[in-house]
């Protein structure tokens, strides 16, 4: 007798192989993921042990080599901070992947909204021309985009660990603020679902305006009382290319991690994943790019807004 999942888990060893699936199967797939995700909070609980990773990019060779090394969904459990798209050159076979695995694996596998999940980010920086490229039209860019309405925005691992793409805003003072409103809308371009999409920690003292354009920037101070208030340990965001994949901010109240290596197929940076044990001890793993598969060299540069 064939397995209930069978159809499901053809298409992950397709999209395992790097190739894209059929623009009636993405629509199915989507479908799906959008009844799981429904059923998620803005603030997701999730069970150590969990492995936590940072922005893919579209780098998908990167992403299986991140797997590679931290294990297979399911025998891994995972929590991916978003940014799944643009820059790089397979953000349609990267994302289908990810969303299959959700929908075969729900309770292994939690994947936040990234500022890069949204219809005007992706149409400037290479979602939306990869899918008419793949496609030859946009509805497959348009599933994504609408289903990425319905990602969570943030997770909390075991009560302690807040887990988000950005970071803090001043409009936000406890977890409950977030988990009453509304995500399931295109990012706005102020307001708190911004911030925790766009902000960044800074050596400062408050809030600062950000340089990016949206969110803010936000001291240790606000780190602080944030993780006191609401009773946390720490903080993990990803958002910001770190050189060595990860970087602690604020005495150790917030990290950045990062899993994109050579992010933009230029930067030369290291990635790292980090995994969070059942005794809640943490250790970072990092790792270098996976060997080019024969990608073109980078013709059109996309816009940098923070390179």
């Amino acid at each position: 007798m064939s397995s209930p999942h069978g159809g499901l888990d053809d298409q992950i060893e397709r999209l395992m192989q790097c190739k894209p699936l059929a623009e009636p199967e993405v629509r199915a797939l989507c479908e799906k993921a959008k009844e799981i995700l429904m059923e998620e909070s803005n603030v997701q609980p999730v069970k150590s042990p969990v492995t936590i990773c940072g922005d893919i990019h579209g780098q998908f060779h990167d992403l299986a080599e991140l797997f590679r090394i931290g294990g297979k969904c399911p025998d891994t459990n995972y929590l991916f901070m978003g940014d799944y798209v643009d820059r790089g050159y397979y953000s349609v076979e990267t994302v289908t992947l990810l969303v299959a695995l959700k929908v075969r694996y729900p309770q292994r596998i939690t994947i936040l909204r990234g500022n890069h999940e949204s219809r005007q980010i992706t149409q400037v920086y290479g979602f939306y021309d990869e899918c008419l490229r793949k496609y030859g039209n946009a509805n497959v860019w348009k599933t994504f985009t609408d289903l990425f309405d319905c990602f969570p925005l943030t997770a909390l691992v075991e009560s302690e660990i807040f887990c988000l793409h950005g970071g803090l805003s001043p409009s936000i003072e406890t977890l409950d603020n977030i988990r009453n409103f509304d995500r399931v809308q295109e990012v706005p371009h102020e307001g708190p679902m911004c911030d925790l999409l766009w902000s960044d920690p800074d050596d400062r003292c408050g809030w600062g305006i950000s340089p990016r354009g949206a969110g803010y920037t936000f001291g240790q101070d606000i780190s602080e009382q944030f993780n006191h208030t609401n009773s946390l340990r720490l903080i993990a965001r990803a958002h910001q290319l770190v050189m060595e994949g990860f970087n602690w901010a604020h005495e150790q109240k917030v990290v950045t991690i990062f899993s994109a290596p050579n992010y933009c197929y230029r930067c030369g940076n290291m990635a790292s994943i980090l995994e969070v044990d059942d005794c809640r001890e943490h250790t970072f793993i990092q790792f270098e790019p996976a060997p080019r598969r024969g990608e073109p060299d980078v013709t059109r540069r996309t816009p940098d807004y923070f390179l």
